[in-house]
């Protein structure tokens, strides 16, 4: 069987799908990425197929290797990959007619049925709800968060993950296939520079430059190794790709080998994204099946292997001389540059290191040409950017924009603006930082909202793009306690192999301690500042050199932040409860004694109806009065 699909052509693949779902009336898409997954969407996907069986309904959950002799008629219900509107998920499609639901659970299965299918309806309350115009968008192209973005690595997201017939329907390796059978290796260099693709993982280096050096490296052997060891906090670009388009992944590295002479390929994922690793698995599998990968791709001489490798989850991994040990079966560890993977990489061979989302861009780029690609985003960092939008924002999840769009779009238009501790979108400016880059990352203030995203500009602000994490952060967040939650992230994840990062990181993170716990001076502030910047001059590989931005930034941007827990032992958000000092607001006390009752050490006194006073003396910073006050009286704490 496997040799017959192998004579295959990709446009025979392609008309063979084209004809298999021609007659479908409906399709159903379910999101399938994790956190739908987590929430559900998998056991409403049954739900509605057992549903529409029995309303007598001809449904179909896999449409693969389609006979053109008898094509699918009836309902389709397929799963995708991550759709990227998390917050909103389990998420659900209705196509032709472009309906979209959000936070859709088995027993909504009956309406969607019964009202929507058979007779038409919108069930409001599946709709999405605009939290700035509290608009009702039943489409998708009526939701903010879609509309304002440009997507190019995610395009192909939405069809189903695992159909290799469905991605070559939407002209998936056409662009290897041009590669392979019409280009020259330097030719494919230069395309790939000419496009100013840069390295979506964090360092942003000329991709075809990358590949120009490892071409010219000489030696029979080289390798092209996809890092998808993605370890920052509340970072999953990486992960959505490989689950939603794995094949991208596979064609990006398929065109990579061939422009550097390789015929092995790694995909390092890290073990933590179980479904990724398993689609990544099933898309090798797939391309094997049709010829794809193997042996004289596509009639030529050009043979290029997969395999996809494990990693343990340590963060250091993701730096590239780190990951080759591990691939190895080494401890992952940075080894000092020069040399240069792409002079002797794994194995001693030399090899290029690209990111999921790099090589994700390269088959666009094969297709449409250099040109199209520049027509998004700016002139030294072209194309797009996925980020990880998180923390105080009503719409977190995942986004794609033009580099050089700002936080103001991101934060307001797409996620929807700024909410408070409870989730509720505050009125007016509450914005007070982003933290961008993950540990490696710095912060940008609200004077830099306008301020565009790209390689260069964030690098003149002391911070860089990274992997692509953005945690939003209101006015109610203590930035030296974020630093210190950055700070201790990178201190347990070093590898231990240069001083200035094992030990450097550590006696960062004490200082950290002392500020926020009330042992801070001004000589401790210093001996921060000093600390950080040799760590950040003085560390053997980029993780390390990266560690102290957070710190560094904080520094920059919120000193009297810093200061005010050193010199008035005050934290202004309370955040820290070692500085908290709790007051009740006596415009708002009604005297109902609650707190006193509740308060563990008698530290509250107060007649009935009358103000009540917290004794700072006594006062255990325990929060059992805040809890209790139903007026919103106390703060502080």
């Amino acid at each position: 069987m496997n040799a017959e699909l192998k004579k295959l052509s990709l446009e025979e693949i392609a008309a063979a799908h084209k004809k298999a779902v021609s007659k479908i009336k409906r399709r159903i898409v379910l999101c399938g990425g994790t956190g739908c997954i987590a929430n559900g969407s998998m056991k409403v996907r049954e739900a509605l197929v057992k549903k529409l069986q029995e309303k007598g309904m001809s449904v179909e959950v896999a449409v693969e290797k389609g006979d053109m002799e008898h094509p699918f008629e009836g309902t389709y219900v397929s799963k995708s990959g991550c759709q990227g509107f998390c917050q909103m998920g389990p998420l659900m499609r209705i196509e032709p007619e472009g309906i979209f639901y959000c936070h859709v659970k088995e027993t909504d299965v009956d309406d969607v049925v019964e009202k929507t299918l058979e007779k038409g309806e919108i069930v409001d309350r599946l709709v999405y709800l605009d939290p700035a115009t509290k608009k009702a968008c039943a489409h998708e192209n009526e939701i903010p968060f879609y509309t304002h973005q440009t997507r190019i690595i995610m395009h192909n997201c939405t069809i189903e993950p695992e159909n290799v017939e469905e991605y070559i329907a939407n002209d998936g390796y056409f662009g290897a296939r041009k590669a392979v059978t019409s280009m020259k290796p330097e030719e494919i260099c230069q395309l790939v520079l000419d496009s100013g693709l840069r390295g979506h993982g964090g360092a942003g280096f000329p991709t075809g430059l990358k590949w120009k050096f490892t071409l010219a490296s000489p030696g029979p052997k080289k390798y092209v190794v996809c890092n998808a060891d993605e370890g920052d906090p509340g970072a999953f670009m990486n992960r959505s790709v490989m689950e939603g388009n794995p094949h991208s992944v596979l064609e990006g590295m398929m065109i990579a080998a061939r422009a550097i002479g390789a015929d092995e390929g790694v995909v390092y994922v890290r073990a933590e994204y179980p479904l990724a690793v398993k689609r990544m698995a099933r898309a090798v599998e797939d391309a094997e099946k049709y010829g794809l990968l193997g042996d004289n791709l596509f009639g030529t001489d050009f043979s290029f292997r997969v395999r996809i490798m494990e990693g343990a989850g340590a963060f250091v991994c993701g730096e590239e001389t780190a990951l080759l040990a591990s691939v190895e079966g080494k401890r992952g560890m940075p080894m000092p540059k020069p040399p240069f993977p792409a002079q002797k990489g794994l194995y001693g061979k030399p090899t290029v290191i690209n990111n999921v989302e790099t090589l994700a861009s390269v088959p666009y780029i094969l297709r449409e040409g250099p040109a199209k690609y520049r027509e998004v985003g700016t002139e030294k960092s072209p194309g797009t950017k996925t980020f990880a939008l998180t923390g105080h924002v009503a719409n977190t999840g995942l986004v794609e924009v033009p580099f050089g769009s700002s936080l103001r779009k991101i934060v307001y238009e797409i996620g929807g603006g700024v909410t408070d501790n409870t989730g509720k979108v505050i009125p007016g400016e509450d914005f007070k930082s982003v933290q961008i880059g993950g540990p490696s990352g710095g912060c940008l203030t609200p004077d830099l909202l306008d301020w565009p995203l790209d390689f260069d500009s964030l690098a003149s602000k002391g911070a860089i793009v990274g992997s692509g994490g953005l945690v939003v952060m209101n006015k109610q967040t203590c930035m030296v306690k974020i630093a210190r939650f950055f700070m201790q992230f990178t201190q347990n994840e070093s590898c231990g192999k240069c001083v200035p990062c094992r030990e450097g990181t550590k006696q960062m993170l004490a200082l950290l301690d002392d500020i926020i716990e009330g042992r801070g001076t001004m000589e401790t502030l210093e001996l921060l500042e000093e600390t950080a910047k040799a760590v950040q001059l003085g560390s053997l590989c980029a993780l390390g050199k990266t560690a102290p931005n957070p710190v560094l930034s904080t520094l920059r941007y919120f000193r009297d932040e810093y200061i005010e827990h050193i010199v008035n032992k005050h934290c202004p958000t309370g955040e820290c409860k070692a500085l908290a000092k709790p007051e009740i607001d006596p415009s708002k006390c009604k005297g109902c004694t609650a707190c006193a009752r509740k308060c563990p050490v008698g530290a509250i006194s107060g007649t009935v109806k009358q103000p009540h006073k917290i004794d700072q003396s006594k006062c255990i910073k325990c929060g059992a009065c805040k809890a209790t006050c139903r007026f919103g009286a106390i703060s502080g704490i």
